[in-house]
C-alpha cells in the first residue's frame, strides 16, 4: 500500500467524521494529483471550492493537523480600538493587496500577549499562500496565523473594509448632470428623449447601485417614487422601516422608471396605464439574489408626467429561517406549534399584516415536515422563495391561482401550502384537503387569532368544518429589537410603574426584570436592529373544537380567547411582554404592534 502524504490524513480525518463520503474524496484526490506543482491547491480547498463541502468543518481539521491554533473571535474584546487597529495595518496596504487580503479571508488580529513583537494574523484558510505575501506588507518582524471560523472572520473583514459599490462608484464620476429637455406635448412622454438620458448611463448605474446596497444593508424593499419637479426619491426599508437613501434630481421620473422596468422581466418599459409585476434576478458578493418589482400608476400634480410608483421587495434566501427552533416561538406557542405540525392532516393557519412574517413561519414549518417520501405542494402568487423538497406551482397566464388550487386535489398530495385563502372557494379546498387526510399550511389576514375562526364563518364556511379541520391558528407580529450595542437599562426610579403595570406587567416582574431603552449609535437604526416576532398561539383542544362547532348565528370570538386563555395560550401582548422582560425590545414597540386585551 502506498504511504499516505498529510494532505491524504486530512483527507480520511474528514471522511471518518462523515463530513465527506468516500466518493468525493476520491474525485477530489484526482483533481488534486492532475493540477500543476508549482498552482496545486491542498484538498481541503480543493474540497471547499469544488466540491461545496463545509468550509470549517474542513478547515477546521486543516488547522487541527498542521497545528494552527483556534482563535474565537467571540473570546476576543472587538471594540473600537481593536476595529482601529485592525483598520490601521489595512489602510497602509496598496489596493492590489487590500483585495487579496478580503480575497484569503485574513487579517492582523492583535500582538500576542507573551511576545509583543509576534503579530497574530486571522485567517479561514490559514494555509493560503497569499498569507506569507501579504504578512510582509503588514511589515511586521514575526508574526503567527491561527485558524478563525468564516463567519466569524467575514463579518470583522465587513467592519474593517466595507464592500465597495461599484455602481455607486461609476454614479459619481458621471460628469455633468443628467437633465432632459421636455415635450410641450401634455399627451405623451418623448421616448427620444427618455432613450438619450438613459444612454448617459448614470441612471443605470444608480438603479443596479440601489439594488446591491439594498442588499448589503439589509432592507426588505425599496420604494421608488416620482415626485414633481423632475425628482425620483429612493427609500430602504430596513427593520420595517422606510429610510429615505437617495433623491434624483433633474431627471425625469419617467427615464428612472424605465429603466427599472428595462431590467425586469416580464414587464413593459411602455405601459404606463396599468400595474405591472416582474422580477429581477442579480448575484450580489457571490449570493444569487430575487427582487420581486411592483409597479403601479400615480396620480402627480403634473399631468404632462406620467407617474409610476415601484416597490421592488428583496428575496434574499439566506435570510429564510429553516430551522423552527430559530424562529423565537415563546412558551406554549412553541409546544402548540409542534404538535400541529406533527399531526398527519388539519390546517395550519397564519394570519397577520402584510409584512409581518407569516411566509417565514410557514417555510420553516414546511422544512420541519418535509421529506423525500411525501409529496409536498405549494400554491403562491407569487412565489417568493424555492423551497427545496417541494413542488411548487408556477401560476401563469394559462393556470392561475384558482385553477392551481382545484388541480392539486387530483396531483396526490401528502402536504400542501397554499399561500392565502383570499375567498370562500380557496378556503373551501383547503379545508377539503385537510378533511381528507393531508397536512395544509395557509395564511389569513386577521388581527389576531381567534378572529380568524370568525372570518371562515363569515366566508361560508360551515362551523363543523371549521372545528375539526383546523390544529392551530397563529397570530404574529415583528417588532424591532433593541441594538445589543447601545441599549441601556432603565433605572427603576425612572420607570412609568402606572404605565407598565397598565399594559400588563405585574408588580414582581418589574422589581426583578431589568427594563432597557434604545441608545443609538453608527451600528444600529435609531437603538434598534433587527426584528423578532411575538406570536399568539390558538392550538385547537376540544373545548375550543366543541365551542365552535355549537356556534349558532355567529362565533363568539371573545369566547374563544377566555377558553384559550385557559388553555395556556398567551396573546400577542403576553408574548411582547416576554420580550421586554428579556430585554429585547421596548413597551413602546410591543404597544404600535398589539392592542389592548
Amino acid at each position: 500500500m502506498p504511504p499516505i502524504d498529510i494532505t491524504d490524513k486530512i483527507g480520511f480525518a474528514l471522511l471518518k467524521k462523515g463530513v465527506i463520503d468516500y466518493e468525493t474524496l476520491e474525485k477530489s484526490l484526482r483533481v488534486k494529483d492532475s493540477e500543476d506543482k508549482k498552482n496545486r491547491r491542498n484538498l481541503g480547498q480543493i474540497l471547499v471550492n469544488d466540491f461545496g463541502a463545509d468550509h470549517d468543518a474542513v478547515f477546521r481539521e486543516v488547522a487541527d493537523l498542521y497545528a494552527f491554533r483556534e482563535i474565537y473571535i467571540a473570546d476576543e474584546a472587538i471594540d473600537k480600538s481593536r476595529i482601529d487597529f485592525i483598520r490601521k495595518y489595512v489602510d497602509g496596504l496598496t489596493q492590489n493587496v487590500r483585495d487579496m487580503v478580503v480575497q484569503a479571508r485574513m487579517l492582523p488580529l492583535k500582538f500576542d500577549d507573551k511576545q509583543p513583537d509576534k503579530l497574530i494574523i486571522i485567517s479561514a484558510d490559514p494555509t493560503d499562500r497569499r498569507i506569507p505575501l501579504i504578512a510582509r506588507e503588514f511589515g511586521a518582524k514575526k508574526y503567527e496565523v491561527a485558524y478563525c471560523r468564516l463567519k466569524d472572520l467575514q463579518n470583522l473583514v465587513e467592519q474593517v473594509i466595507p464592500p465597495e459599490n461599484e455602481f455607486l462608484k461609476l454614479l459619481e464620476t458621471t460628469q455633468g448632470g443628467i437633465q432632459v429637455k421636455e415635450d410641450d406635448d401634455d399627451s405623451m412622454v418623448d421616448e427620444d428623449a427618455l432613450e438619450a438620458e438613459i444612454s448617459k448611463s448614470a441612471l443605470v448605474n444608480l438603479v443596479e447601485g440601489a439594488l446591491v446596497e439594498a442588499v448589503r444593508q439589509g432592507a426588505s424593499d425599496i420604494h421608488i417614487i416620482a415626485k414633481e419637479g423632475n425628482k425620483t426619491e429612493f427609500w430602504f426599508r430596513t427593520d420595517g422601516n422606510l429610510k429615505l437613501w437617495h433623491v434624483q434630481e433633474k431627471t425625469m421620473p419617467e427615464a428612472v422608471a424605465a429603466v427599472v422596468k428595462d431590467r425586469s422581466k416580464n414587464v413593459d418599459r411602455f405601459e404606463r396605464e396599468m400595474s405591472q409585476d416582474g422580477f429581477i434576478q442579480r448575484l450580489i458578493d457571490e449570493h444569487m439574489i430575487r427582487f420581486r418589482v411592483s409597479i403601479m400608476p400615480i396620480v402627480g400634480v403634473e399631468f404632462r408626467h406620467k407617474y409610476e410608483s415601484i416597490v421592488i421587495r428583496v428575496l434574499d434566501d439566506r435570510k429564510v429561517i429553516t430551522d423552527l427552533n430559530k424562529l423565537g416561538l415563546q412558551g406554549p406557542a412553541h409546544d402548540f406549534f409542534y404538535k400541529a405540525i406533527a399531526r398527519p392532516q388539519g390546517i395550519v393557519i397564519l394570519t397577520g399584516p402584510t409584512g409581518c412574517g407569516k411566509s417565514t413561519t410557514l417555510i420553516a414549518a414546511l422544512h420541519q415536515v418535509i421529506d423525500p417520501t411525501v409529496n409536498v405542494l405549494t400554491v403562491e402568487d407569487p412565489v417568493e422563495y424555492i423551497i427545496r423538497g417541494a413542488r411548487q406551482l408556477r401560476i401563469g397566464p394559462k393556470m392561475d391561482f384558482d385553477q392551481a388550487i382545484r388541480g392539486i386535489l387530483r396531483h396526490d398530495p401528502d402536504i400542501v401550502l397554499v399561500g392565502e385563502m383570499r375567498d370562500k372557494a380557496t378556503a373551501e379546498i383547503a379545508i377539503k384537503l385537510a378533511n381528507t387526510g393531508h397536512l395544509t399550511f395557509s395564511t389569513l389576514h386577521t388581527n389576531d387569532a381567534p378572529s380568524a375562526v370568525a372570518r371562515l364563518y363569515k366566508m361560508g364556511i360551515e362551523p363543523f368544518l371549521i372545528a375539526y379541520a383546523i390544529n392551530i391558528i397563529v397570530a404574529q407580529r415583528l417588532v424591532r429589537t433593541l441594538c445589543p450595542l447601545c441599549k441601556r437599562p432603565v433605572e427603576k426610579d425612572m420607570i412609568d410603574r402606572d404605565v407598565y403595570l397598565k399594559f400588563g406587567f405585574t408588580e414582581e416582574e418589574l422589581e426583578h426584570h431589568t427594563i432597557y431603552e434604545a441608545g443609538g449609535c453608527d451600528k444600529c437604526n435609531g437603538g434598534y436592529k433587527g426584528r423578532a416576532a411575538i406570536h399568539e398561539a390558538l392550538y385547537f383542544t376540544r373545548d375550543i373544537r366543541n365551542m365552535i362547532a355549537k356556534a349558532g348565528e355567529e362565533v363568539n370570538e371573545e369566547k374563544i380567547r377566555e377558553q384559550a386563555m385557559r388553555d395556556g395560550m398567551w396573546t400577542l401582548r403576553r408574548s411582547g411582554i416576554e420580550r421586554i422582560k428579556h430585554g429585547q425590545t421596548t413597551l413602546e414597540e410591543i404597544a404600535s404592534a398589539t392592542t389592548d386585551d
